[in-house]
């Protein structure tokens, strides 16, 4: 271990100079010479004079006595000559004091001005560091920052350096110079740092200083308050005594460094501070936006409401405010799992690139507002699209009450036509009007029932209340009315002019069976007309329909539909007022029409034709005609119903319509002379 060679500021590093009596002492003693010695003394000083003019080094000050006695001169003279020196010499040493302290209160005043006008901190503090090895007149200058994250310091600023493992030193609180003027907020001096054992040696910080060479250190600490930022070295390549000057100058550059760093410090808060002001600014521009916006929205949906509007108006009103397109789907439509979330959660969620929000009420799911391609949606905007939401599952809620009440009038007004209780025409047909229905149009009688039976009442219970709610839509759209019937539903439908009854009931059971997700059977009646002439008209109609459905269930026909016009003659075993007349047009009308107009025998024809086993020949010798004849009868009957009027069905019909035309006309009275 190095022998100790303590040095610190607390002891001057040098013994002042020797101080010469003052002038006034001089003269006081020149005064008891004689008068020829205050010419030699005057005279005397005029070469050092000359020497302070020209700024002389200090070694030309020995000159003048050195030639005084080379030369001979009285002693007298020599010794006025080295007391005119030591005045000079003093003189001269403050001239360089003050020239000095004025280079320095320039360079502070520098500093002070750069660090007033603080743009870069490096800057500033490269500046700082290199006056300070200017002044000082070390070889190297460096400043070491405190880094609390790490708990040591580390080099931030070096002038004058060669060595790259020294510029990257850091070194631990308490290790080497630097860490002991650190850990103890004392300014720190050593002419010889490897035999100084005042401070922690550890290998890496020695190898860097040894690296570049230095010999003397000084160190003094960078203060904020009571708390150590960093330390500001200067340092030399040899030994050194430093001045309790040269350790005052340091500390003011140490003062004035630690003041950059608090001012950069300051102005990087006040910059942090203000941009989050302009950021907050920012926000609190847009939020106030986005309230706009939703209170803008907000209006809208109370304006729909208040007028009537529907689900797709809520849509559109949110689309518009939310920059995107908004649509409301049925809840088979929507994604099941995103929509299942949503009700649960009373939020919208994502899926995908879109934003879906269930439209519920209570635990019943009625559809989804569903938000297209808009995948970043802040949270005003998401409760933008829950509020439209719920405004659409209250407008549904209020659409399905009013329908529903709606639909309980439509169901009066058809259990009042089937039950006849009230007969008074003007009455009905006003009831009617009032629900865009016409009685006086002509009308089909429809009976649907379910088919998807379940031992579970409570979801039979629901799927016939399903089936009437569809129904009442269907009617309600149709202008026609429905009620529920019989474990059933019944629907009383206009039909226009030539339009099937069958056609109808099978569009019925398909449209029903989609709306409930089970099949449904539709039996239909004959198109009835003046439903208010007579009291059991619908009552009659709906018996004829309750037929034909359930013979549609007995041929296994379930979730089809169709009227007992389809069934042939059987239909006359449906229909309630055995319409005779109506199935012998239906099946041999054209052939009756020809003869009437023609006075043509096509249905005598007809009759023998069956009544010979269906042979030409044998229908020849029982009308006495020739073969040919029968043959062209045949052909013209065939034109008139069909190419199929001999297939074994329409064959079996035709006979039954000869025969009840013939029993009519044998039965018919006489037509008045």
């Amino acid at each position: 271990m190095s022998r100790d060679h303590p040095q610190s500021a607390e002891r001057s590093a040098t013994a002042p100079a020797p101080v010469p009596a003052p002038a006034a002492a001089v003269r006081g003693r020149g005064r008891a010479r004689s008068g020829a010695g205050q010419d030699t003394v005057g005279s005397a000083e005029a070469p050092f004079l000359e020497l302070l003019v020209r700024g002389a080094s200090a070694e030309a000050y020995e000159q003048p006595a050195l030639l005084a006695r080379a030369d001979g001169l009285p002693a007298g003279r020599v010794a006025a000559l080295e007391q005119a020196r030591l005045l000079a010499l003093r003189v001269r040493s403050e001239i360089e004091g003050r020239r000095r302290r004025e280079a320095e209160l320039s360079a502070l005043f520098e500093t002070a001005h750069d660090l007033a006008g603080l743009r870069d901190l490096d800057a500033v503090l490269r500046a700082i560091v290199q006056r300070a090895r200017s002044l000082l007149g070390t070889d190297i200058a460096y400043l070491s920052l405190n880094d609390p994250a790490r708990g040591d310091t580390y080099m931030r600023v070096t002038e004058g350096s060669v060595a790259a493992r020294f510029q990257q030193l850091r070194l631990g609180m308490g290790e080497g110079l630097g860490g002991l003027v650190a850990q103890t907020a004392r300014p720190y001096v050593t002419d010889d740092y490897f035999r100084d054992e005042r401070f922690q040696h550890t290998h890496t910080i020695d190898t860097g200083v040894r690296d570049e060479g230095l010999v003397a250190i000084l160190g003094v600490p960078l203060t904020l308050g009571h708390h150590v930022i960093g330390v500001l070295f200067a340092a030399d390549r040899r030994a050194r005594v430093f001045e309790r000057e040269q350790i005052a100058l340091l500390g003011s550059f140490a003062a004035l460094a630690a003041a950059a760093i608090d001012t950069a410090n300051l102005l990087a808060e006040t910059r942090s501070a203000l941009a989050g002001l302009e950021r907050a600014n920012e926000i609190i521009q847009d939020r106030s936006a986005v309230i706009e916006r939703a209170s803008d929205v907000h209006d809208r949906l109370a304006e729909l409401v208040l007028r009537g509007g529907g689900v797709h108006d809520v849509a559109a009103a949110v689309s518009e405010v939310l920059d995107g397109t908004v649509e409301f789907a049925e809840a088979a439509e929507a994604p099941a799992h995103a929509l299942e979330t949503s009700r649960a959660e009373g939020h919208a969620v994502r899926h995908g690139q879109d934003w879906i929000a269930a439209v519920a009420a209570g635990d019943e799911l009625l559809g989804a507002l569903v938000l297209r391609g808009h995948p970043g949606l802040d949270p005003v905007d998401q409760r933008t699209l829950e509020r439209a939401a719920m405004v659409t599952s209250l407008l549904l809620l209020a659409r399905r009450s009013a329908a529903e009440a709606e639909h309980r009038v439509r169901g009066e007004l058809l259990d009042d036509l089937l039950d006849a209780r009230d007969r008074d025409p003007r009455l009905l047909r006003e009831r009617a009007a009032r629900l865009h229905a016409d009685l006086d149009t002509t009308h089909v009688v429809l009976a649907a029932r379910l088919e998807g039976g379940t031992a579970d009442a409570d979801r039979e219970a629901d799927a016939r209340r399903r089936l009437w709610s569809a129904a009442s839509h269907l009617a309600a759209t149709r202008h026609g009315l429905a009620a529920a019937r019989d474990g059933g539903t019944v629907l009383l439908l206009p039909v226009t002019p030539g339009e099937p009854a069958t056609d109808l009931a099978r569009r019925t059971a398909r449209h029903l069976g989609t709306a409930v997700h089970e099949p449904v059977t539709v039996g239909a009646s004959a198109p009835v007309r003046q439903l208010t002439a007579r009291p059991d008209t619908v009552a009659a109609a709906y018996a004829e329909a309750r037929r034909c459905l359930d013979v549609l269930r007995l041929l296994g026909r379930t979730g089809d539909g169709s009227a007992a016009e389809d069934f042939g003659f059987l239909g006359l075993l449906l229909a309630g007022e055995r319409d005779i007349a109506g199935f012998v047009d239906r099946t041999i009308g054209r052939v009756v029409a020809y003869d009437e107009r023609r006075g043509t025998e096509l249905l005598r024809t007809l009759d023998a034709y069956f009544a010979c086993g269906m042979s030409p020949a044998r229908t020849k010798d029982e009308l006495h005609v020739h073969v040919n004849t029968v043959a062209q009868r045949l052909e013209r009957v065939g034109r008139l119903l069909g190419p199929d009027w001999q297939s074994p069905d329409r064959a079996l019909e035709t006979q039954l319509a000869l025969r009840l035309h013939r029993l009519s006309a044998v039965t018919r009275p006489p037509a008045p002379a």
